[in-house]
């Protein structure tokens, strides 16, 4: 997945989390389809282990994702609890933490939810804006795998699990088994921590309650990421502009990218990407750019 990069922040909206909605054309819609399922309610667990520095981390977790409009509008939410233990100078040592976290995705708005602080962040997703505005003739899940592709990406077969003929991917050493777009298991290990997540209960096609969809009614924080950047203005209705400002992303060098990428201190996830991930990344975006030049 591509990494949103957020930039700045424009302050709280104090905008009802639950009352949020999204319009879009249909020309839109077609553009947002991620899935080739309408819609889908799955159930997954995670198991957690390792050996990290002379600790034992074990952990498990639970997850649901709700996606309806071919995963143009989906909610993820994943509760896991993990326990490290350590011997220090003949003393056990033990430690355990819980984390709740929540996602929504609507029609190309992304809300990530704080619990702890009781606030949800909101900003254009930046897969689905480099989606719209780089390839408008092409739906999300066909660039997806383009993206999925130029990251190294590798289709290593396909396997039935539960019974759903799966693409089996492999992305910097996670393993993951995709039917018709949907990840149905995962399984990885990085810095010493095996990764497990599988789905425990598929229904595919059938009616989402919105309330299944629903954030928890706290104030929301608007943000900018990578693509909204005063420098790199994208105008869909000027596609002379359009081009110019594709050029503009061309001509940044990796360490440009990196500079720009890395200016929040406050995005956890950038700040933690190793070097070769970073890479990767900026790769795939002069690779997007490319494809969006040859259409």
């Amino acid at each position: 997945m591509l990494v949103a990069f957020v930039i700045s922040c424009k302050g709280n909206e104090n905008k009802p989390a639950d009352s949020l909605a999204v319009k879009t054309s249909k020309q839109d819609q077609q553009r947002l389809k991620r899935y080739q399922v309408e819609s889908g309610i799955i159930k997954y667990d995670t198991k957690i282990s390792g050996n990290v520095m002379g600790s034992t981390i074990t952990g498990s977790g639970s997850e649901v994702k709700y996606f309806k409009n071919w995963g143009a509008i989906e909610l993820n939410e994943q509760k896991s609890t993990t326990n490290t233990h350590v011997v220090v100078m003949g003393k056990e040592i033990n430690e355990t933490t819980s984390d709740h976290q929540m996602s929504k995705l609507d029609n190309g708005t992304s809300y990530i939810v704080d619990f702890k602080n009781k606030k949800i962040s909101e900003q254009k997703d930046m897969a689905m804006e480099m989606i719209k505005k780089l390839h408008p003739k092409s739906d999300a899940g066909e660039v997806g795998k383009a993206m999925f592709e130029g990251m190294g990406g590798k289709k290593l077969g396909e396997e039935s699990f539960l019974g759903y003929n799966c693409e089996v991917w492999d992305l910097m050493g996670i393993k993951q088994w995709i039917y018709r777009g949907v990840t149905l298991k995962s399984e990885g290990k990085m810095m010493g921590i095996t990764t497990i997540t599988t789905a425990s209960k598929v229904s595919f096609d059938v009616t989402i309650p919105d309330s299944k969809l629903k954030l928890p009614n706290y104030p929301i924080m608007k943000t900018e990421n990578f693509l909204d950047n005063g420098d790199i203005d994208f105008d869909m209705g000027d596609m002379e502009e359009l081009d110019s400002d594709m050029e503009k992303v061309s001509k940044l060098s990796f360490e440009e990218w990196k500079k720009l990428a890395l200016s929040d201190k406050d995005d956890e996830e950038m700040q933690n990407m190793s070097e070769k991930e970073l890479r990767q990344t900026y790769d795939m975006i002069q690779k997007m750019v490319k494809m969006r030049k040859r259409n």
